[in-house]
């Protein structure tokens, strides 16, 4: 077995912003499914407030990957060392520098360097590994920078909220409601059609056709599922007008009279729609009215159902 060493490929993109938000925002790793599009998830496993562990579902190259890697934050010299730990195949190492230099007091030039190798001496794979890595930079370094470029409004830009309900029954039978999303169309009325593909345990891709008060809604996503934790992670992949991104969770949380289930979401809004959506008056507050309540409807509904199903399954004393 042999091992491909790539040289190391540099990134650089000015950005109109300070330095120290620009900082900031890359070292908030958990945050990137809100940031940027390839990425889904990152979970943080362990931090000492210098280094963290992390665990990161992301597209590369179209391809749906997830690794675990270690990052050193040095917020003096707003400096970001990571190295994966486990690669996704066919990638045996992978790492870098990211580092933010000021350019003023509202500007910074923002580098990203970073090396690979891959198992095996691949011409195809040294071919794949090279336009993931490249593509996902680039990707992120702009989205970085759209953001960044954005900060003084990201306040009111980002919206998030969560719905609960209490279900006095047991948590297994409401994470298998949850869990078992291509059954939606027989249990749930305005789910027509959910189409659902696992091509490993516990990571799902799901397209869905939903009915709203504004017609027939197509959405396609992502969920991340941790049955032991009774959690599901999603992020739409493609999302409607006005939504720039949409996170989310659902999780159960048992207590002494059955569960709490909790929908939680966070939405970036995207602001050059509002006036094509809502009309040439409408405002950023109509657009984050509108969003709520179309998100937090249909999360009603199915913790509604997610509710039915447990109580009636079985009945707790």
């Amino acid at each position: 077995m042999s091992v491909e060493l790539a040289e190391k490929t540099a990134h650089r993109v000015h950005v109109s912003a300070s330095a120290g938000v620009v900082y900031a925002l890359f070292a908030d790793a958990v945050n990137w499914p809100l940031y940027f599009a390839p990425s889904v998830h990152v979970e943080r496993l362990e931090f000492d407030g210098e280094r963290e562990r992390l665990r990161t579902w992301c597209f590369l190259d179209g391809e749906l990957k997830s690794w675990t890697s270690w990052r050193r934050l040095d917020p003096v010299k707003r400096r970001v060392e990571f190295r994966q730990e486990l690669p996704a195949p066919p990638l045996s190492a992978l790492g870098g520098i990211v580092t933010v230099r000021a350019d003023g007091p509202d500007a910074c030039d923002l580098e990203l360097v970073y090396d690979f190798s891959v198992v095996d001496d691949s011409p195809a794979d040294r071919a794949w590994a090279q336009r993931a890595a490249d593509g996902h930079s680039r990707s992120q370094l702009a989205g970085l920078k759209a953001i960044a470029e954005r900060w003084a409004r990201l306040d009111e830009l980002i919206l998030t909220f969560e719905e609960s309900v209490h279900v006095h029954g047991p948590a297994e039978l409401v994470y298998d409601f949850l869990y078992r999303a291509a059954d939606w169309p027989e249990m749930v009325p305005h789910v027509t059609r959910v189409d659902l593909v696992e091509d490993e345990p516990g990571v799902q891709r799901v397209s869905m056709e939903t009915l709203t008060e504004y017609g027939t809604h197509a959405s396609d996503s992502v969920r991340i599922c941790f049955p032991h934790a009774e959690r599901i992670i999603h992020k739409q992949t493609t999302t409607p007008a006005l939504i720039q991104a949409h996170t989310g969770e659902w999780s159960v949380v048992p207590d002494e009279r059955g569960v709490t289930v909790l929908a939680q979401h966070t939405v970036v809004l995207r602001e050059e729609d509002i006036v094509t959506e809502l009309g040439e008056n409408a405002t950023l507050d109509q657009a984050r009215r509108r969003v709520r309540e179309a998100i937090g409807r249909n999360s009603r509904v199915l913790l509604a159902h997610a509710k039915q199903h447990a109580e009636t399954a079985v009945r707790m004393l």
